[in-house]
């Protein structure tokens, strides 16, 4: 029983399948029906097949016209009046008909110019575009020429500061090397002076000592002679008296000889005060001189140490310049090149852009010419399928053939099919 459940839904299934299947084939060929119905209205709508359909339209109009001819030639006198006015209606649906495809066709031709128009403009207006990008790629140029000739400059005034700062310095330090010089000079004159002043003193020493060994001396001999004047009176004097003046006489000449011992110490004091003062005075002299140059080496050191650390800052700063400088240009140089290919990127996708719109426009025309000329083949083949005769067909083929002659640009008939094909 499942078994025949199962069946009979398989085939109910199969069933609405193949009713979906129908409904969807019916679908379809309503769909494509409905396309093919819109791109023929909107076919219908194109100058070139309106003009088509106003030649067939003629092409009708000659045959009715021809048509009634025959009738008028075979009917009665009876029917004249009323041809006259078919022939006259005809007349005026001719006329309108000939002023509408004039109008169509003077239409036709100003779209033609304006189209040939927009086509020069374009080309002239690229033109200038080219003409503008070459003048500002020139002006570009000139303006990176000028900032590398200004660039080359300002390193020129740069080294000219720098030659003019090299200068400086050297006469700083000559200045200094002068000015050493001159109180080297001024020492060496002072030591000349102070050696000058020594010897000075040495040779007044040397002159008060000759004049104190005179002296001395002069003592020595007075000293002598009273020792014997003293001895010869003791000789002489026997009494008492004697004794005294012998006693007063050593005594006097023991208190000269305290005295002459005394002056002598003095002096002598003296000349060691004197000499360790003079000693003194020479040690004193050559530490100050000693000091005074350690002094000036000392600022001259300092002073040569501020020159070099301001030059080798004054150096690092000019090198780091001149690296931003570089690394400047190069950034500039490195645009330039840049903004170059892309913009040369940009012209060659515009030419390729420019290149497929008109392979693009090229392919739509043709396209076009080729739905146009099936729909007209299609409307000569619904033309003599109306049963008009041959030679009215043959006109319409012939009056078409002589337009697209006229005007290239319209829609030629496929090269394997013609009009009169079927």
């Amino acid at each position: 029983v499942r078994e025949r459940k199962s069946v009979a839904k398989q085939k109910v299934v199969q069933q609405q399948a193949g009713k979906l299947s129908d409904l969807e084939e019916e679908a379809r060929e309503r769909a494509q029906h409905l396309l093919q119905r819109a791109n023929r209205m909107r076919l219908e709508q194109e100058d070139e097949i309106k003009e088509f359909s106003e030649m067939i339209l003629g092409a009708k109009c000659h045959m009715i016209r021809d048509t009634q001819i025959l009738e008028k030639q075979l009917i009665s006198k009876e029917l004249e009046e009323e041809e006259k006015r078919l022939d006259t209606m005809m007349e005026v649906e001719r006329k309108k008909a000939n002023e509408m495809q004039e109008e169509l066709e003077r239409r036709r031709k100003q779209e033609l110019i304006r189209g040939r128009q927009e086509l020069v403009k374009q080309v002239e207006q690229n033109a200038e575009e080219r003409a503008l990008r070459n003048a500002q790629r020139e002006q570009e140029a000139q303006q990176l020429l000028q900032h590398l000739e200004q660039l080359k400059m300002e390193d020129l005034k740069e080294l000219e500061r720098k030659q003019e700062q090299q200068k400086k310095i050297q006469a700083e330090i000559k200045r200094i090397n002068d000015e050493n010089q001159k109180l080297k000079e001024e020492q060496r004159e002072q030591e000349r002076l102070a050696d000058e002043r020594v010897l000075e003193y040495q040779r007044q020493k040397m002159e008060r000592e000759a004049e104190f060994e005179a002296e001395q001396e002069k003592i020595r001999l007075e000293k002598e002679k009273e020792t014997a004047r003293l001895r010869a009176m003791q000789e002489r004097a026997q009494d008492h008296q004697a004794e005294k003046d012998a006693l007063r006489a050593k005594r006097s000449q023991e208190a000269a000889e305290r005295e002459w011992r005394r002056k002598e110490k003095e002096a002598a004091q003296k000349k060691a005060e004197m000499e360790q003062m003079l000693k003194q005075s020479r040690l004193e002299q050559i530490m100050q001189r000693e000091h005074g140059m350690a002094v000036q080496v000392q600022q001259d050191q300092q002073e040569f140490q501020r020159i070099l650390r301001a030059q080798r800052e004054q150096m690092e700063k000019e090198k780091a310049e001149q690296a931003r400088r570089a690394s400047l240009q190069l950034a500039h140089a490195a645009a330039i090149r840049r903004q170059v290919c892309e913009r040369q990127q940009q012209l060659a996708q515009e030419r390729a852009a420019a290149f497929e719109e008109s392979r693009r426009l090229e392919e739509e025309a043709r396209q076009r010419n080729q739905r146009l000329a099936r729909l007209k083949q299609q409307k000569m083949q619904e033309l003599r399928a109306s049963g008009i005769p041959e030679k009215y067909c043959a006109r319409v083929e012939r009056k078409a053939l002589s337009r697209v002659s006229a005007d290239p640009g319209q829609a030629q008939p496929p090269p394997e099919q013609s009009f009169g094909s079927s």
